[in-house]
């Protein structure tokens, strides 16, 4: 794996040489723009607001942009002057229990891997004090021009880190929730319970992208010429469940069918939609 970030886990007076790698990778299709009539792609030019001419990457700098409008010039000298003490150290500021940690606040996902001979001795010696703890480090890094905030727990023997948003900001869900004062009885509740226990536990290594498989079939289809387009899915129209019980109950059924009527493993149940 190609490291994006090399520093050192600062752990106390410890310092753990380290190197950091992405634990994750996008497997979406992109595609480009093109020009329908001949199938050119469409390019942008990075042009000049004032003087309309296009600008060359060595002639591009970045600013801060005032609510007035007014643009404050930003140079990589003026960002290098700032005191990050955490440009080159992932510095552990605390260590907490995981269940602490909102799943809101999670973001980019890395593995740290030990840099270097010497480093294994003190890297294994955290890795293990974190298996003991049943905690997670708390710790402040920078990157891409920016100090962040990470959670580092130990995954297969690795220890890997999860870039954490900082609280500032997540938004509060004001208005989310449903604004009326809603009950439900505990037959319904008793049913809900039901069809989560039918539809069971699941491997997640058994879930993969249907949308992605079809997408990548179609465009391998048309570059070899045997593309035939077929008529469109129509999806149900969602509607509004009048019967609570009755969707519940079909619910349930049809899960338990699915499912061999035991409720263990098998294939996907046809829930129906509860509104």
């Amino acid at each position: 794996m190609r490291s994006i970030w090399n520093g050192a886990i600062s752990f106390g007076l410890v310092s753990i040489p380290i190197k950091l790698v992405n634990a994750t990778e996008s497997h979406s299709i992109s595609f480009r723009q093109i020009h329908v009539t001949d199938g050119g792609r469409v390019r942008y030019r990075k042009v000049c607001e004032l003087d309309g001419e296009e600008v060359p990457s060595d002639e591009i700098g970045k600013g801060y942009e005032e609510a007035d409008g007014s643009i404050v010039p930003i140079t990589d000298e003026d960002l290098a002057q700032l005191p990050i003490a955490t440009a080159k150290t992932i510095e552990i500021v605390s260590f907490v229990p995981a269940d602490e940690i909102d799943p809101l606040q999670m973001d980019s996902a890395y593995y740290l891997a030990a840099n270097g001979a010497t480093a294994a001795k003190p890297y294994t010696l955290l890795r293990e004090a974190l298996k003991r703890s049943r905690k997670v480090a708390i710790a402040k890094f920078a990157l891409r021009g920016r100090e962040r905030l990470g959670m580092l727990r130990v995954v297969d023997d690795v220890i890997a880190m999860h870039g954490l948003l900082w609280p500032d900001e997540i938004r509060v869900p004001e208005g989310v929730a449903p604004e009326a004062s809603v009950s439900v009885r505990e037959a319904e509740l008793d049913l809900a319970d039901a069809l989560m226990a039918t539809l069971g536990e699941v491997e997640m290594s058994s879930l993969h992208d249907d949308y992605r498989e079809a997408v990548e079939a179609m465009i391998a289809a048309k570059a070899g010429g045997a593309f035939e387009p077929s008529e469109a899915v129509v999806q149900p129209a969602g509607g509004q469940v009048i019967d609570l019980m009755a969707a519940l109950e079909s619910s349930v059924r049809a899960a338990r069918a699915s499912r061999g009527g035991d409720g263990g493993g098998g294939g996907e149940a046809e829930v129906t939609p509860i509104r």
